[in-house]
C-alpha cells in the first residue's frame, strides 16, 4: 500500500470510528458524565490512569472511583479531609489500590494548590511536536510530595523507555478536538500536533501490519518511530489516526 493509498484508508478508518457510539463501549464515558471543565479533567486522569485489561472491568472501577469522590471529584480533591479517605479501602483495579487511589487524590490537590491545575503543568514543560518531555516533568511534580514508593509505577515515564499509553491517551482526551463529540478539546495551549499516538498491544500489531512500525517492542523508541510516520500522513492532528488503529485491531481483528 502506498503512502496516498495508506493515508486515505487510515483517514476512512479514523472517521469510522471517531464517533460518539465509539464513548458507549469506551472508559472515555466516565468524563462524559461531567460538565465543567475540571471535573472533567480529573475524572479523565482517573479513569486513564486504570485503563489497562478489559475495558468493562475498567469501565467498572472507573465508576466506583466515581462514587468514592461523591460524583464531584474537583470539590473532592480540593476539599477532601484525611478521614475522607478512610473510604478507599475496598478499592482495587489490577494492581492500582486505595494506597494509589489515597496518593493520587492527594497529588492532584497538589498539582490545583501549587501549580495551577493539570493543563497549566502539561503545558508549561511541552514541547513543539511532543508532549515526553512533559509527561516526564508532570510524573517529577506529581511525586514530589511524600508518596509511596509502589505508587510510582502508575505513572509512565517516557524518559525511562515507557510509551506512555494511559497518559497520551488522556492528552488525546483533553487536547483533541470535540467536534466529533468524542475527546473534548479543553485544553487550548496544547495543540493536537504535539500529541503521540496511544501505544498498545492493538494499535502497536496494526502499525507493525501497515508499515508504520517496525520495532517489536511498544516503548518510547517505537512511539517515536509511530510518531514520525504519522506525522508525514497528518501534521497537524496525527493522533487522529489512534481511531483507526484502535478500531481495525479491537473491532475488526485486523
Amino acid at each position: 500500500m502506498n503512502k496516498t493509498a495508506l493515508k486515505d484508508f487510515l483517514d476512512e478508518k479514523a472517521a469510522q470510528y471517531e464517533h460518539p457510539r465509539f464513548i458507549e463501549s469506551d472508559p472515555i464515558q466516565i468524563p462524559h458524565r461531567f460538565e465543567t471543565k475540571e471535573d472533567i479533567e480529573i475524572s479523565a486522569f482517573l479513569t486513564a490512569s486504570i485503563a489497562w485489561g478489559n475495558r468493562k472491568s475498567i469501565i467498572n472501577s472507573a465508576n466506583k472511583m466515581m462514587e468514592l469522590l461523591d460524583q464531584s471529584p474537583y470539590d473532592f480533591v480540593m476539599n477532601h479531609k484525611e478521614h475522607d479517605l478512610t473510604s478507599f479501602e475496598s478499592f482495587v483495579h489490577r494492581t492500582f489500590n486505595s494506597t494509589d487511589l489515597t496518593h493520587f487524590v492527594k497529588a492532584l490537590q497538589h498539582i490545583y494548590k501549587e501549580h495551577n491545575g493539570l493543563e497549566a503543568l502539561f503545558a508549561r514543560h511541552s514541547q513543539q511536536n511532543s508532549m515526553q518531555e512533559a509527561i516526564t516533568a508532570f510524573k517529577r511534580v506529581f511525586f514530589s510530595i511524600e508518596h509511596p514508593a509502589r505508587t510510582m509505577k502508575h505513572v509512565s515515564d517516557p524518559s525511562k523507555n515507557s510509551a506512555a499509553k494511559r497518559i497520551n491517551m488522556y492528552l488525546r482526551w483533553m487536547v483533541r478536538s470535540d467536534v466529533k463529540k468524542v475527546d473534548f478539546g479543553l485544553w487550548n495551549s496544547i495543540k493536537p500536533s504535539q500529541l503521540s499516538c496511544p501505544l498498545d498491544v492493538h494499535s502497536g500489531n496494526v502499525a507493525r501490519k501497515l508499515g508504520l512500525l517496525k520495532r517489536k517492542q511498544n516503548d518510547a523508541k517505537a512511539l517515536l518511530e509511530l510518531d514520525t510516520n504519522l506525522r508525514k500522513l497528518d501534521i497537524d492532528d496525527p493522533v487522529k489516526y489512534d481511531f483507526a488503529l484502535f478500531g481495525l485491531g479491537v473491532f475488526e481483528k485486523f
